[in-house]
């Protein structure tokens, strides 16, 4: 079995997780803050609709804005930025097809927040980024560190909008999903099986994490009801 694959994986899923936290947490928050339902659904509807499509189709449309040959890859180009067909494809393919449960997730933790603690902040004069730094952000982290963790496992196991934009490329774009398909396609069913032992140990660890947060995170708060009572 190559290591390229895996380290491939692991460096495109750490360096995506990157860009959909910090985005899909920003948007989560500015669709939170809009005033219009009509707009917020519409919007919500469409940082959604990855999370719906096949990858394929999400690489498709990738593809076609991104293309050497299209006006946004063209420009690209010329800023001597190719984001078509290497590494760095991977990580745009992890980063969208992984963005919506970030902000799913993000908007579930904050919708959950208690909003007479924000309001309370802002009586007594409380600046606004102030607030979300001190008390949104702090009060909504479980939801953010599993939406985040999500993410990453997502990224980690994305497998058609990679194959449509990053290609197969060995050494280069091959992620593990990838390498699983080749070597199924190339007969080679001992090298699949050691990616996928190794996508399912990561995986399973990740999510179990998740609980383990959840659980202590429960405890905590069992813990303080039973103090206050």
């Amino acid at each position: 079995m190559v290591i390229e694959p895996v380290l491939i994986s692991l460096k495109t899923a750490s360096v995506a997780i990157l860009f959909t936290f910090v985005i899909g947490t920003a948007l989560a928050y500015a669709v939170c803050r809009m005033k219009s339902e009509h707009g917020r659904a519409v919007v919500d509807a469409i940082l959604t609709l990855p999370l719906v499509l096949p990858p394929t189709v999400a690489g498709f449309f990738l593809l076609y804005i991104f293309g050497l040959r299209r006006p946004v890859g063209m420009f690209l180009e010329q800023l001597g930025i190719q984001l078509i067909f290497n590494w760095q494809a991977t990580v745009l393919a992890a980063v969208v097809i992984s963005l919506p449960l970030m902000y799913r997730s993000a908007r579930a933790a904050f919708d959950q927040v208690d909003p007479v603690y924000l309001e309370a902040a802002r009586t007594i004069g409380m600046p606004e980024h102030k607030i979300v730094t001190k008390l949104l952000l702090p009060l909504a982290s479980p939801g953010l560190t599993s939406g985040g963790i999500l993410s990453f496992s997502r990224g980690l196991g994305e497998f058609g909008a990679t194959a449509m934009i990053a290609g197969n490329i060995a050494g280069v774009s091959r992620t593990m999903p990838l390498a699983i398909y080749s070597a199924v396609m190339g007969g080679r069913g001992e090298e699949a099986y050691g990616y996928v032992i190794i996508l399912v140990i990561v995986s399973f660890l990740f999510v179990w994490s998740i609980s383990i947060f959840a659980e202590s995170r429960s405890g905590r708060y069992r813990l303080k009801t039973r103090t206050w009572a």
